[in-house]
Parts: C-alpha cells; structure tokens; sequence
C-alpha cells in the first residue's frame, strides 16, 4: 500500500527489511548493545556481515529512545539506523520512548541527507508492545514530523505478517 502525504511517499508492506534495495537506510530495531540476536537485529546483522557487528561496538551500549547511524556493508542500502525501543510494561515513559524511536531516527536519517527510510515495528516483536498501539504511536510520530522534513522523500514499513500489514493499513486510514 503506498499514500503521497505532504510530497512525501508512505509504503506499508511485508517483507524481509534486510533485502529491500529501494531504501537508502533501513532502522535496526536493535538491542541495547546493538549486537547481532533475533528477530530484526538478527537479519540485519546476518546480511550486512561482521563488519556492521565490529562497527556498532563503536556506537554502544545505546539508551532506550536513542538513534545512531552506521554504514550497511553487505546490505542493498547506504546506512542502517539503530533504535532501542521499550521493554512492553516494563520500562517508563514506553509510549514517549517509542515515539523517540522513530522522531531520533528520522532526525538522523534528515540530518545524514538521507532520501529515504525503511522501518520495522519496532518493538512488537521480543519486546511484546501490541502491534496496534505500536502502529499508532509509530505513524502519529511520523506524521507529526512530516512538514520537517526536506531530504527525506520515502518512509516504508516493512511488516513482519499480513497481519500486522492489515493493521498498520487501517491505522494509517485513521491517521493520514
């Protein structure tokens, strides 16, 4: 599914966020030493190869919220945007940190001159945040920060199910 907003291109899809070429960055839904484990983290990690591994221990540990940029080695994109997002009722604030995820790695991405972002839901999958209200805070926050972004022209979603594709689909209608 793809929306125009504001001169920008939203796309929602599902897929594998490690073998998307149509990005310039893709964000790493990374854990707090932004090392190699399951889930997003694994597959970015798998497909860049051991040079992203040695560079993000240049960058860690990395607190919750925050964003930091690497190159993406064997990936099809230019950079990869780590973000930690919240522990699901375990830590404070989680609603704010997780808005911070996406707000921290699209500043990034703009100040980097990045063209275009892919993001996964972050969160949603180890960390256990249910996937609707992770939609929400995820396409809230980007829509907020539409009108300030000049480099930026593309925002994916790329989506672990159909399912969750089908959700982010009927939020972005109540959203945008």
């Amino acid at each position: 599914m793809k929306k125009e907003i504001k001169n920008k291109t939203l796309e929602f899809f599902v897929g594998d966020i490690s073998q998307q070429p149509g990005y310039e960055a893709v964000v790493n839904a990374a854990n707090a030493e932004l090392r190699p484990g399951g889930g997003v983290a694994g597959a970015i990690h798998q497909k860049a190869g051991p040079r992203l591994d040695k560079e993000c221990r240049q960058h860690a540990p990395i607190e919750v919220g925050e964003a930091v940029i690497t190159e993406a080695y064997e990936l099809p994109n230019k950079k990869v945007i780590h973000t930690l997002g919240p522990i699901y009722r375990k830590n404070k604030d989680q609603k704010k940190q997780l808005s911070n995820c996406y707000k921290n790695s699209l500043e990034l991405a703009e100040k980097h001159k990045i063209s275009s972002v892919l993001f996964p839901a972050i969160s949603t999958g180890a960390f256990n945040y249910p996937i609707e209200k992770a939609t929400e805070i995820a396409l809230k926050t980007t829509k907020k920060k539409l009108d300030e972004l000049m480099e930026i022209k593309k925002i994916g979603f790329v989506l672990f199910s159909q399912e969750d594709l089908e959700v982010y689909k009927e939020k972005a209608k109540e959203i945008f």
